[in-house]
């Protein structure tokens, strides 16, 4: 079965920097695009960040471009979320998401940003 597993959430300081992962089993991880989404309190789940199966291509939402970078290893079936210049405001929940034939996600791992 298809299981995502994110990990490298924590508190850290605005300005800070994190680097989540997320590890896939259960399909073929070289064939897919993989998304990163997160869900601050109270709002809805959003995508920040996704990546092509060969990992040619990323695209970002605008508000974390030019701080945030994704990246994969198919040999590994991990994808990488880097965090850099954190802001409060980046303060949320953060999940990766795989489309086979129906959507996964894994359980997420908290991101909190705050002095």
């Amino acid at each position: 079965q298809v299981q995502l597993v994110e990990s490298g959430g924590g508190l850290v300081q605005p300005g800070g920097a994190l680097r989540l992962s997320c590890t896939a089993s259960g399909f073929t991880f070289r064939n897919y695009v993989i998304w990163w989404y997160r869900q601050a309190p109270g709002k809805e789940r959003e995508w920040v960040a996704w990546i092509t199966s060969d990992g040619t291509r990323t695209y970002y939402a605008a508000a974390v471009k030019g701080r945030f970078t994704i990246s994969r290893d198919n040999n590994k079936n991990t994808v990488y979320l880097q965090m850099n210049s954190l802001k409060p405001e980046d303060t949320a929940v953060y999940y990766c998401n795989v489309h086979v034939r129906v959507n996964y996600w894994g359980q997420g791992t908290q991101v909190t940003v705050s002095s």
